[in-house]
């Protein structure tokens, strides 16, 4: 099976896809206010990145500023919607109705982002035609049969770690093009597939981490 270095090349950095929504939840804030203009110095005092970082990350997206004025608010809120992909629906299965996976079938939240999960998949058969928030739960026997009525290419991971990377590969043989890997595993998946991995638990170590050196530093 390829490895997982994806030979695409994208045009925008990945370090500024992150920073993008952080600086579209910091301008619908602005917005609730009633201020019509948002500057980069602004967005980057509130948010602790540099004022040149986010005129960088902005002048990538179709948007440009008034001197000594700033930004529209209105018009960046509706840029960095479409530009992130947000104001579309995109249909998503979910693997692994465990208790992260359901919490995510809960979350309404993310249709605000442009994903809507609408089935998931799991090999407990007890589970099989129960729902969550209304969400239909399959055997995941039926993944292709499903996949291939509705044509859905997104996967969301979050299975048992010991299981990631064989459900992987049926995703991939499934149809599935773009997987949101909730998993600690990394997952090998052909060059053509796309992985966000999002690793709570690696974040968690990171916290850790940095809390225990801050412990240490005041000793």
């Amino acid at each position: 099976m390829a490895s997982n270095k994806n030979t695409i090349q994208f045009h925008v950095p990945e370090p500024t896809l992150r920073r993008l929504p952080w600086y579209l939840a910091f301008a619908k804030l602005v917005l609730k206010k009633g201020e019509l203009y948002l500057s980069s110095t602004q967005i980057a005092k509130n948010i602790a990145v540099d004022a040149s970082m986010v005129a960088k990350d902005l002048s990538y997206v179709n948007i440009s500023g008034r001197t000594r004025v700033g930004y529209d608010v209105k018009q960046l809120v509706d840029v960095l919607e479409e530009f992130l992909g947000f104001t579309n629906f995109h249909k998503a299965f979910l693997f692994g109705v465990g208790s992260l996976g359901g919490a995510l079938m809960h979350d309404n939240g993310l249709e605000q982002f442009g994903l809507q999960i609408v089935a998931g998949f799991d090999v407990k058969y007890q589970l099989a035609g129960t729902s969550i928030n209304h969400i239909p739960i399959h055997h995941i026997e039926r993944f292709e049969e499903l996949q291939q009525q509705t044509g859905i290419n997104i996967g969301v991971l979050t299975v048992p770690v010991e299981k990631a990377q064989e459900v992987s590969e049926i995703m991939v043989a499934g149809g599935i093009k773009a997987i949101w890997n909730f998993t600690p595993y990394r997952i090998v998946v052909p060059e053509n597939i796309i992985v966000q991995n999002t690793s709570i638990y690696a974040h968690l170590a990171v916290m850790f981490n940095r809390l225990n050196a801050l412990k240490e530093a005041h000793v």
